[in-house]
């Protein structure tokens, strides 16, 4: 009756269970929500970023594992209040490593989390770095911005996340939909990369992104691509405006015809330490 009566509203379970359908129609005897809370994305990569890296490799299917089972619904990926609350310390502070590998291990995880299927949900204060867990009786900790690089580099990564994500409709056109994500290579567990592909209508606008979860510099790093030509680095969270190292590819990188992970041109990069790049054709 909500969706009849206000078809532009929007509804979303913070659900659970396992219960089948919530987010498919009352026609096809589901609950008829718009969308359903993934707990099981958060329980896993949370658990997964909390790990020390030199770990991370034997915990690889953390991150994997939400693909089997991820269009069953209409997914939001949350990050919510409960996470940073009653002792469970901020996301900021679940993050392993000195100041400098938490802040880059947090921008790699929203990285994830924008570039995964799925809607998100982060709650206030993360998209800063706010070290306090929350409380409901104070203000965040605003104050942070203007003391240090960490925070101010953070915020605006999220500010060009949020770009990223509304101006490219590979991210958003086929979210729900399997034909919008490809794995290119889910299996390094041994380096801690994973590199994917996401889709929009238009076949020839794909992105491509690359995760390297480990605290090494990783050089001459070869992935498959779709297309021949230039791949732009539109987002690196490496780059020091984000308080990163600055380790990357000069902007762009040029696809070579040599077939690897099952496309016919592949690309040579530089992986950032605790980095994310995401590649698009520079003919886009």
């Amino acid at each position: 009756m909500l969706y009849h009566e206000y078809p532009d509203t929007v509804t979303i379970a913070e659900e659970s269970t396992a219960w089948p359908m919530v987010s498919r129609p009352t026609s096809m005897g589901g609950l008829g929500f718009g969308f359903k809370w993934n707990m099981g994305w958060m329980h896993d990569t949370l658990r997964y970023f909390s790990r020390e890296t030199f770990y991370r490799s034997y915990h690889h299917n953390d991150l994997t594992f939400a693909m089997l089972y991820a269009y069953t619904e209409n997914y939001v990926l949350p990050l919510s209040h409960d996470e940073v609350v009653h002792g469970k310390g901020s996301l900021m502070g679940k993050m392993p490593g000195d100041a400098w590998q938490k802040a880059a291990n947090l921008r790699l995880l929203l990285t994830w989390q924008w570039l995964h299927p799925g809607k998100k949900l982060l709650f206030m204060g993360g998209e800063f770095g706010q070290w306090r867990e929350w409380n409901h009786d104070q203000s965040l900790d605003w104050h942070l911005l203007g003391e240090g690089e960490l925070h101010r580099g953070l915020q605006a990564y999220v500010k060009d996340l949020n770009g990223l994500l509304l101006s490219r409709p590979a991210l958003f056109e086929e979210d729900c939909e399997p034909r919008g994500f490809r794995w290119i290579d889910c299996q390094d567990r041994q380096n801690s990369v994973l590199a994917l592909s996401r889709w929009g209508t238009a076949r020839d606008r794909g992105l491509v992104a690359v995760f390297s979860f480990t605290a090494r510099l990783q050089e001459g790093y070869r992935i498959g691509v779709p297309h021949p030509g230039l791949w732009r680095e539109v987002l690196n969270s490496d780059a020091q405006p984000y308080a990163g190292a600055g380790y990357g590819n000069a902007g762009q990188v040029e696809a070579e015809e040599i077939p690897c992970h099952g496309e016919p041109w592949s690309v040579v990069l530089t992986l950032p330490p605790l980095g994310a790049l995401v590649l698009e054709p520079a003919s886009v």
